[in-house]
């Protein structure tokens, strides 16, 4: 997915070669990686004024401190957790909470309640993203359009209605990918970044005075002076950070070196200029309704407004764009680890981001961020709601990356010294963001936890399904016995039997001997396995064994970044030399259509819970679609499967 992907086809010296493709990764990335974080100024320092100054006053202090705290917030959370610290807890080079989550998974260490533990931290983690992608939309595109308020207040009344427009938009394109616009996200946010922060420089003109809160002394002294209302002030300045879960998240995308430079490079530079400037300008014109109303537009010059509202939006669309694309990859990997069931997964074309679309997810951010407009009405409501869930995720991602220091035998002491420091600002963050709870945080997070519910019904559900499936499959010795004692019609050709375990014989097999009587003279058993690293080894993509009789066992593993690609897993194996070759085109596939039961039979669940598992297993892709199976060469067996 990496935009990096047909770069050098003409004839450089390796040197010029590494540096232009660095150069052009590193301005990809700014579309994909820093689209939220890089639209941030747009209310940030808006918000935490308002937070400040309850009454509309704004002082000296109070401005000097917050934007001491917006820039020192990016150093420490930003540059140095994230862009230094974290991008190096990686999973054979991927990032986001689900690859780090794989790396502490309790699949490597079954009965371990430290593991269990943090799966469940984790994978709740996973799902803020979800609650944040509902959110970062709404409030990135409001704040956009509600420049047309300052310079034109008759428009009010159709801030909302533009916003639903834009957005709904941008959901319906999906079904035919965005990568034919994703190769403009780099530049035009170069752009981005190149406009707001030559605005900031005029605004730090109007007040150099601002340049004092480059030290971190204005913020300490002003959040100490304020006392409680620190909280809502810190609550405020954290918007200024959200958006740095996708250095993680993207890292597998670009690799970090890129993501590095692009953001010191250009996104710290532009961002801190940008503070400073609106802080400057609030400075020097404290009482100006127009700069109280909006710091960040009231910065341009009055020919620049409409301009400014426009790329504003495009930027925005692109921030949206960046949160819809990670929750259809995140949705991918939570498939493919084992949390949600098979979903309709569409790959469009394209070299750069918007490579997959899931229908389902889609439609459901699309109903959740719609309603988040409507709802809240305006970015100031919708802060209420936005930084919550990514603070909390934050502290996860700490939690998480610490235990896998420790499990790479990385010094104990200097663990819990950095990643105590990190996780005591991050609890601070958390706390601040708290207050919002009752103003609209509860939104978010409400959608997580239902989400995290239906994942660990899932998984757990699983675990059940499995479980009774190794009880009720026929022992592979007794069925070996049966076919000499009571052979059955054998059948030319091959048959392909899909099962999800390697012990024992499918059902859709045993099911079709014992009824049919008949089988494929040559019958090969695969199961599919989806490992915890992010690509399978070639080497390492195929086991296989002779069974006897005509039967022949493969497991095909695949990476959780990976789409479970039976046939070309086949061929694949064949060309190795570890399974006998046959004509793919004229196999039979042998897949077992499950229905559940949910009776209470089976210990595990719940039998409210076991109807909403068999509600979600109704409901799941087909196997035949999910592992690109031929539909015409399919053969389903039915099968009740008893809870």
């Amino acid at each position: 997915m990496s935009a990096t992907a047909n770069l050098g086809t003409t004839a450089h010296t390796p040197q010029q070669e590494k540096g232009r493709s660095l150069g052009w990764a590193a301005l990809a990335c700014m579309g994909v990686v820093f689209g939220d974080i890089g639209t941030s100024p747009l209310y940030t320092l808006n918000v935490a004024a308002k937070a400040a100054n309850p009454n509309g006053q704004v002082t000296p202090e109070s401005v000097l401190g917050i934007v001491s705290l917006i820039f020192w917030s990016l150093i420490i959370v930003i540059s140095i957790k994230y862009a230094i610290l974290i991008m190096r807890a990686d999973n054979h080079g991927e990032g986001g909470i689900l690859a780090l989550l794989a790396l502490v998974s309790p699949r490597r260490a079954k009965g371990n309640a430290r593991r269990a533990v943090l799966l469940i931290v984790g994978l709740f983690g996973a799902t803020l993203l979800y609650g944040d992608g509902t959110i970062t939309p709404a409030i990135s595109v409001l704040s956009a359009i509600e420049g047309l308020k300052l310079y034109a207040p008759q428009m009010e009344h159709a801030v909302v209605p533009l916003t639903v427009v834009i957005l709904a938009g941008l959901f319906l394109i999906q079904r035919n990918g965005t990568s034919w616009i994703g190769g403009l996200f780099g530049p035009v946010m170069l752009v981005w970044f190149i406009v707001v922060g030559v605005l900031g420089v005029m605004g730090i003109v109007r007040s150099p005075a601002i340049l004092a809160a480059l030290s971190p002394l204005p913020a300490v002294t002003y959040l100490w002076s304020v006392g409680p209302l620190a909280l809502a002030v810190i609550g405020g300045a954290f918007l200024a950070v959200t958006g740095g879960e996708a250095f993680y998240a993207d890292m597998g995308h670009f690799g970090p070196l890129p993501i590095r430079v692009a953001w010191f490079g250009v996104a710290l530079p532009a961002l801190t200029l940008s503070y400073f400037g609106q802080g400057g300008l609030l400075l020097a014109e404290p009482n100006s309704p127009e700069v109280l109303a909006n710091p960040f537009y009231a910065l341009a010059p009055q020919w620049a407004h409409y301009p400014l509202i426009l790329l504003a939006t495009v930027a925005t669309v692109i921030a949206s764009q960046s949160i819809i694309s990670g929750a259809y990859s995140m949705t991918q990997q939570a498939i493919n680890l084992g949390f949600l069931p098979r979903m309709t997964i569409i790959h469009t074309e394209g070299s750069e981001i918007g490579q997959i679309y899931v229908p389902f997810v889609n439609w459901a951010l699309a109903v959740g961020t719609l309603a988040a407009v409507i709802g809240f009405g305006s970015s100031d409501a919708l802060a209420g709601a936005f930084g919550i869930a990514v603070s909390l995720l934050m502290v996860i991602t700490t939690v998480l990356a610490t235990s896998v220091a420790l499990h790479w035998k990385i010094n104990p002491l200097i663990v819990y010294a950095v990643n105590g420091g990190l996780l005591a600002l991050d609890l601070l963050f958390f706390a601040s963001t708290s207050t919002k709870l009752v103003d609209g945080g509860w939104f978010p997070l409400l959608i997580a936890i239902a989400i995290a519910f239906l994942m660990l019904t899932w998984r757990k559900g699983m675990q059940v399904l499995d479980t009774l499936r190794v009880d009720i499959r026929e022992r592979m010795q007794d069925f070996i016995e049966r076919l000499s004692v009571n052979p059955p019609v054998r059948i030319p050709g091959t048959a392909v039997v899909m099962g999800r375990l390697t012990k024992g014989v499918p059902l859709a097999l045993s099911r079709n001997v014992n009824f049919n009587r008949t089988m494929h003279q040559r019958v090969l058993l695969v199961a599919v396995e989806m490992t915890e690293t992010p690509h399978a080894p070639d080497d390492d993509r195929v086991t296989a064994a002779n069974i006897g009789d005509g039967l022949t066992r493969a497991e095909l593993r695949f990476g959780f970044m990976e789409q479970p690609d039976v046939q070309k897993g086949l061929a694949d194996a064949m060309a190795r030399g570890k399974i006998e070759k046959f004509d793919l085109t004229q196999a039979v596939y042998f897949t077992g259509h499950e229905t559940i039961l949910p009776l209470g039979k089976r210990p595990g669940l719940p039998r409210w819970r076991e109807a909403i598992f068999a509600f979600m297993h109704h409901n799941a892709q087909r196997p035949d679609d999910y592992f690109n199976l031929p539909s015409a060469q399919v053969m389903e067996i039915g099968i009740e499967l008893e809870i």
